[in-house]
């Protein structure tokens, strides 16, 4: 996947300075980086890593100095691709020059079972005894790793890419090019259960799961289906490692979620929310648009956090309050120190 530097410049809205007939091939970290790979630079202060760099073309905002004299590398100036947001540049380029590995070779394994009313598109790649149920739809390019299940009904949307041992329950349906990466479980029952007469009794778990375009699930994600309603994630929405959905949670779009988070049943997050690890979320709350829970953030049943807001703690509170109360819980044994000197001294007067 060979580019040049004019060429890639264009791809990704980029200024050219320099030679823009330099050819590249990949992608590095400074350090790491052959004449050939593409690097970037978001920070001043780290010019100097780039200036030892043996690559020839590095992406770098407006304000940094990449061509001084200590740039040169064979005796040549670096190639610049000016930027205003460097990294998300960078992130751009690579889909140009990565080529994504493999994840069943072309065509269906000959371990692999698939039933007789599966539809298969042109292109698709079936590894080694992956089963694909009755009913199944599997969209034009899409890649179904070693040992997936596909269960009755799923519908896989075009040039999808279902890493080893993926399972999708009945009815799931994902939309064009979403990537699932190795035990994924998608569409289990919810926790769902109505207790009564001294014991629980399971309420249905009839849902759907519906996953939109350009979404990326994590390694040992788990999204349950829907209970009566259905579980829904929007187009380019990105999900960790070990994140839990649970039944008819609603996800808006290009929502990132980091690992460890679980959001419980009948919450609802709004388009471009982010959450961090270990948050947990409980039933029935609401993450307005551009909402932030931070890092192990506690949000309690009910609860709705505004648009733009930025929680953390638990329970989650706005930031600049929690940050306000953690000072005084960080004080707490000085304080209990002046609190126990000051009931000395009182019933030393008494």
């Amino acid at each position: 996947m060979k580019r040049t530097a004019a060429e890639l410049a264009v791809a990704i809205g980029a200024r050219v300075e320099g030679d823009g007939a330099v050819e590249l091939r990949g992608v590095a970290a400074p350090e790491r980086a052959g004449p050939h790979d593409l690097i970037y630079v978001e920070a001043a202060k780290l010019a100097e890593r780039v200036a030892a760099s043996a690559a020839l073309c590095v992406i770098a905002s407006e304000g940094v100095d990449i061509t001084g004299g200590s740039s040169l590398v064979g005796g040549s100036k670096k190639t610049v691709l000016r930027h205003r947001a460097p990294k998300m540049a960078f992130a751009k380029a690579a889909a140009f020059l990565v080529e994504k590995t493999p994840i069943a070779a072309p065509g269906i394994h000959a371990t692999a079972i698939v039933a007789p009313l599966a539809r298969i598109a042109a292109g698709v790649s079936v590894g080694p005894y992956a089963v694909i149920g009755e009913d199944v739809h599997v969209g034009e390019g899409a890649q179904i790793g070693a040992h997936c299940v596909i269960a009755a009904g799923c519908f896989i949307g075009a040039a999808c890419r279902l890493h080893p041992r993926v399972t999708l329950y009945g009815g799931v349906r994902l939309g064009d090019r979403v990537e699932i990466h190795s035990g994924a479980v998608i569409g289990a029952d919810g926790f769902g259960y109505a207790p009564g007469e001294g014991r629980y009794w399971k309420f249905p778990q009839a849902g759907l799961v519906e996953i939109g375009d350009d979404v990326e699930i994590g390694a040992n994600a788990t999204i349950d289906r829907g209970s009566l309603d259905d579980t829904r994630i929007a187009e380019g929405v990105k999900l960790d490692n070990l994140v839990h959905v649970g039944h008819n949670v609603k996800i808006g779009a290009h929502t990132v979620i980091a690992a460890q988070t679980g959001i419980s049943g009948s919450s609802t997050l709004g388009h471009h929310v982010v959450v961090g690890g270990q948050v947990g979320i409980a039933d029935h709350c609401t993450l307005e648009d551009e909402a932030v829970a931070g890092a192990q953030a506690g949000i309690p049943t009910g609860k709705t956090i505004r648009g733009g807001q930025t929680v953390w703690g638990t329970p989650a509170r706005e930031i600049g309050k929690f940050k306000k109360i953690y000072v005084w819980y960080a004080r707490l044994p000085e304080l209990a120190e002046r609190v126990k000197e000051l009931e000395r001294r009182s019933n030393e007067i008494k």
